[in-house]
């Protein structure tokens, strides 16, 4: 194995980003870059036309704003970026799991929601409603700008954790949180996760369903994660918060979120919140999940058929503290898991890849150069249109 480095100048980005270049084969399987303009908490995907897309978090972590850019296939430089929120500062990422999340959508439409920071005044669907929001923005029919945000809370408040979007390329939108509604009951296991859902590529949204079926309660300091499988499944990856048990909740609907089924994963006995969030993907087979447990990531794949789940046998680094994993596959099979090693409050910890091939023999891995990971950010990582992976921290 080779590591090369080379200068990338990024249009009027930060003037100079660092490009590190693991060869694998005689080819560059994973290129590892830093969130441009000192941004932190970067979201990444790739479209249809193999653009790659990217948005992240900038200012003050107390509110702060949102930015877009992308970068065309076969290119290696980001376009000017696009500020996502029109209102300066409405945007908050404390807790690391409280940041922007972005969707790919129909014909590569741009869907990005956040928790609203609470200092800028955004009126819900219905009028006046309790702080923070849920705020939502796509981006317009031109594509040059994205429309002014909204916020979908209708009836649900006190929302925590953060949220998440998710898209198809149907035209279906989701955005999901964890929250409460006026009956809930006191406590953590009061609270419940809740989507809206969009059938004209967030054109509109309903007004919010409870999706979790039983009362499981929600880790309100842990982050939530929507994502919409190959056959156009919307998962719902969540912590619960049953007194010590603290396991993933998988909710899955199949009617475009009307109805969902619960599935208990990754159990976990801790007395306190461990602050943690989780990534999914598209695997061999059935679904990746990416999970924290014990201070450790771990990934299990859910079986497709027949249905069940088990731990991957992917030889992972002894992690400490290991925290905030990504996840990407590609089309030959292979996967790369990306996640922050020693990670905290304030502190974001090292970064650390392993990458895999389709029996599960290790191909490529960060090495000794030490990547440090801003505070209240974290590592994102998708799949090139040339089958290569693209991590950014």
């Amino acid at each position: 194995m080779k590591k090369t480095y080379c200068c990338l100048g990024v249009s009027s980005f930060a003037v100079f980003q660092v490009l590190f270049v693991l060869q694998v084969f005689g080819s560059p399987l994973v290129e590892v870059l830093k969130t441009p303009n000192e941004g932190i908490q970067p979201r990444i995907a790739v479209d249809d036309e193999g653009r790659l897309h990217l948005i992240y978090f900038s200012g003050d972590p107390m509110g702060g704003d949102v930015f877009y850019s992308y970068r065309d296939k076969g290119e290696s430089e980001f376009r000017s970026p696009l500020q996502v929120n029109s209102r300066a500062g409405s945007a908050v990422a404390v807790g690391t799991i409280r940041g922007p999340q972005m969707a790919v959508g129909r014909d590569g439409r741009i869907h990005v929601a956040w928790m609203g920071s609470g200092k800028v005044a955004i009126k819900g669907v219905k009028g006046e409603h309790p702080k923070p929001p849920m705020v939502y923005t796509r981006l317009d029919d031109s594509r040059k700008a994205f429309e002014p945000e909204r916020n979908l809370l209708t009836w649900t408040f006190g929302l925590d954790g953060g949220g998440s979007v998710a898209a198809d390329r149907l035209g279906n939108v989701y955005v999901a949180w964890q929250g409460r509604g006026p009956e809930s009951p006191d406590g953590e296991f009061g609270r419940a996760v809740f989507v809206t859902h969009s059938g004209d590529d967030g054109q509109t949204f309903k007004v919010e369903r409870q999706a979790n079926p039983e009362p499981t309660g929600a880790c309100s300091c842990c982050g939530l994660r929507a994502f919409v499988d190959r056959g156009n499944q919307l998962r719902l990856l969540y912590r619960m918060a049953e007194g010590r048990n603290r396991d993933m909740g998988l909710l899955t609907s199949s009617d475009s979120g009307q109805t969902f089924g619960l599935k208990r994963i990754n159990q976990w006995q801790i007395e306190a919140c461990p602050m943690s969030s989780a990534g999914m993907t598209d695997g061999d087979g059935g679904l990746l999940v990416a999970t924290e447990r014990i201070s450790k990531v771990e990934v299990l794949r859910i079986d497709s058929n027949p249905q069940g789940e088990r731990e991957l046998s992917l030889a992972l680094k002894e992690t400490r503290e290991g925290k905030h994993p990504s996840l990407a596959t590609n089309e030959r099979g292979d996967r790369i898991l990306v996640w922050a090693e020693g990670a905290g409050w304030k502190k974001g910890g090292v970064l650390q890849w392993q990458a895999y091939d389709r029996q599960g023999e290790l191909i490529a891995e960060s090495g000794t150069e030490r990547i440090d990971i801003p505070a209240w950010s974290f590592a994102s990582v998708a799949t090139r249109s040339d089958g290569h992976f693209i991590v950014i921290h």
